[in-house]
């Protein structure tokens, strides 16, 4: 059940970003400060990543939690209007899934950081580097 009236919950949900959100923001501003330059949200490439290295052949996705069905937290799932939001989250999940794929498959590597791992910075930071040193594999994992 949801504790807001439909007009409220309409109109938060309205107001999501899909580009330059708070998390996407930090993630940003932290690289930015370890010396990394990067490109944002290039449309020709598959799911317009948030963070691309060129030079280096290298991407960030940010994914929120919800948005991107992470299963983080129980509360993190829908509680109102579930038969709208679960296919919704679902379809997300399978169009992230492809876009990888296809990005893996054009030869760049590819690393997913998770709103919920924001809180470890010295995690998220690890992954990154891990990610942009050369001699990177291509599986990538962000504790945290």
């Amino acid at each position: 059940m949801d504790k807001v009236d439909k007009a409220t919950r309409s109109a938060t949900m309205r107001a999501v970003k899909s580009k330059n959100t708070s998390p996407e923001m930090r993630i940003r501003h932290l690289l930015h400060r370890a010396g990394y330059r990067y490109r944002l949200h290039r449309v020709d490439l598959p799911g317009k990543p948030d963070l691309v290295f060129p030079g280096r052949h290298k991407i960030i996705f940010l994914h929120g939690c919800f948005w991107h069905g992470h299963d983080c937290r129980p509360k993190i799932r829908p509680a109102s209007n579930i038969d709208y939001w679960m296919p919704k989250i679902e379809g997300n999940k399978v169009r992230d899934a492809r876009n990888i794929a296809a990005l893996r498959e054009a030869g760049w590597q590819v690393l997913v950081l998770w709103e919920c791992q924001l809180n470890n910075e010295a995690a998220v930071m690890r992954a990154i580097k891990t990610l942009l040193s050369e001699e990177t594999q291509d599986k990538i994992h962000c504790e945290g």
